[in-house]
């Protein structure tokens, strides 16, 4: 049902968007092998300009969505629906593109603009895998819990393991102790997806308390396993929270790759503009 939610902006309306994007494709490049265009085709030929104006707009067009995607609307241009638009127009842009160069490539800020146009394009397709599959297993992880409602819980948890600790050994309590204290999550988007739970205070202090307390017996063995049980619970709460911000994390550096090439396509974009015009 979660997988549906998520992947229904791919078949928005039967997939109108993608039959539009395909059946324009389709034309396009119809018509590109349809007219003989002297010298060579290239983005200087009627065609070409025709074209490099329509990928120029749809361009600009599609990087609205940056805008427009904070904008819930339940009408015709719901989120659901630019989302769709986006996704295949954008797709279209690498046909679109393609032919206003006429497959004349060469060292210069043309071709910059093309190969950083499919960069964009490239990211795109991972940022459309990722917000398909991502979400979906943020939510399996959370179990309908808020990343504030984990906060909470893993700060209860704690709070119960400390008072628990207290009918060890010395040792062991302030083993705890001091493991409650270099227990942290991360904050960064690169130290989020770097950051192991095997190397975890709590996952090394469970490991080693389950070893002691085949050691002892009496009451200090039940009060090992009290806090044994403790430790099991709160490391399966951060164990699910890293995952959570990591999946986050995931989103949000696809994000850093995919807006700054963006914006630096439009410059560039600008730039060949500018240069065809005034080397013409």
């Amino acid at each position: 049902m979660a997988q549906a939610k998520h992947s229904s902006f791919l078949t928005y309306r039967g997939g109108r968007w993608a039959k539009f994007a395909l059946v324009f494709s389709v034309i396009c490049i119809g018509l590109y092998f349809a007219f003989d265009f002297e010298p060579v085709r290239n983005g200087g030929s009627w065609y070409g300009y025709t074209l490099g104006t329509i990928g120029a707009l749809l361009i600009l067009w599609l990087a609205w969505l940056g805008v427009r995607k904070r904008r819930y609307n339940p009408g015709n241009w719901s989120l659901k629906a630019w989302t769709s638009a986006h996704v295949y127009l954008g797709l279209s842009l690498l046909v679109i593109g393609t032919l206003h160069t006429g497959l004349q490539f060469g060292w210069n800020v043309h071709t910059l603009a093309y190969a950083l146009m499919v960069l964009v394009i490239l990211s795109g397709m991972f940022g459309v895998y990722f917000y398909i599959t991502v979400p979906r297993r943020m939510s399996d992880n959370r179990a309908e819990a808020s990343q504030v409602e984990m906060l909470d819980e893993l700060e209860n948890v704690s709070r119960l393991l400390r008072e628990t600790s207290l009918s060890l050994q010395d040792a062991d309590t302030q083993r705890i102790l001091d493991m409650l204290a270099k227990t942290t999550l991360k904050s960064g988007v690169m130290t989020r997806l770097r950051d192991s739970h095997v190397r975890c205070p709590n996952a090394r202090a469970l490991k080693d308390f389950k070893v002691a307390v085949r050691t002892i017996e009496g009451d200090v063995q039940r009060g090992m396993f009290d806090v044994i049980s403790v430790l099991e619970r709160r490391d399966s709460l951060l164990g699910r929270i890293r995952r959570h911000q990591r999946y986050r994390a995931l989103l949000e550096l696809w994000l850093w790759i995919h807006i700054p090439a963006t914006i630096t396509l439009i410059a560039l974009l600008i730039v060949h503009i500018i240069a065809v015009f005034y080397y013409q």
